[in-house]
């Protein structure tokens, strides 16, 4: 089916008993940027003291809680109602996607399934999520990432801040080093995909290092978008911006300085 991820009608499954409440607003901020989200359900076992932090969350959020009574002590109750409820949404037709909001492996093989099915499948958790669950998914977002982007909003320019505010992003955002993993990855996929010149198109080279490693943010190196993080890599990438056919739009591609 061809669509604009934007109209993607999205399910968002979350597993209270293993991702924090802290940041709801930021993690439902995220999952509109990939869908609509047609349905949130929250599954726990409501009468815990641990549950009580979600509580208050989730009327501002529109999100319905699901009661699963733990049976077992030490087993999360939430996993096979959460999995059961996925399975019947799957079936209804009435979806494009999933959201899967836990960082445990458990759900492993219903990542896998509702792919199988033709289902986008879009993981956030923990940085601590084992990585059998990241790469069943077609995205994965950490949850610090997250939380990092919200402490890091700019206050507004003041006589005092304006000189240090003047600074380009890539000057300030450069100093989470990029690792030697991911310098490989980037160049790996530029060099895959690059034209006759070594020229790759930005957006085709984002979509590629996703596949490839669903868990890959900008945000984790401190950068906001791909962009900015590929023009800090000078030493060993050109960008060219090229003029499209839409005023004031341009299109970013980027090489391999020793292509």
């Amino acid at each position: 089916m061809s669509q604009n991820t934007k109209e993607l009608k999205l399910a968002v499954l979350i597993d209270a008993d293993n991702v924090p409440y802290s940041n709801v607003k930021g993690m439902m901020e995220e999952i509109t940027k990939y869908g609509t989200p047609t349905t949130k359900r929250i599954y726990a076992d409501w009468t815990k003291p641990n549950a009580n932090g979600w509580k208050s969350v989730l009327l501002e959020h529109a999100i319905t809680p699901v009661q699963q009574y733990s049976y077992t002590v030490g087993k999360n109750s939430s996993d096979s109602a959460l999995i059961i409820d996925a399975m019947d949404l799957l079936y209804s037709d009435k979806l494009d996607g999933f959201c899967i909001v836990s960082s445990d492996s458990d759900f492993t093989r219903l990542a896998i399934r509702l792919r199988e099915s033709g289902m986008k499948v879009i993981g956030i958790g923990e940085k601590k999520t084992p990585n059998a669950f990241i790469v069943a998914c077609d995205r994965f977002i950490y949850i610090e990432v997250l939380e990092g982007a919200i402490k890091k909003k700019k206050p507004k320019p003041t006589a005092t801040n304006t000189m240090a505010d003047s600074k380009k992003p890539a000057e300030k955002e450069a100093a989470i080093k990029i690792d030697n993993p991911t310098i490989e990855l980037i160049e790996d996929t530029i060099d895959a995909i690059g034209d006759d010149d070594g020229w790759a198109f930005l957006g085709d080279v984002g979509n590629l290092i996703v596949k490839k490693k669903p868990e890959f943010d900008p945000r984790s190196y401190g950068f906001n978008k791909l962009t900015p993080l590929l023009k800090s890599l000078t030493d060993i990438l050109e960008i060219d911006e090229r003029e499209s056919d839409k005023k004031g739009i341009k299109h970013v591609y980027v090489r391999l300085r020793y292509s």
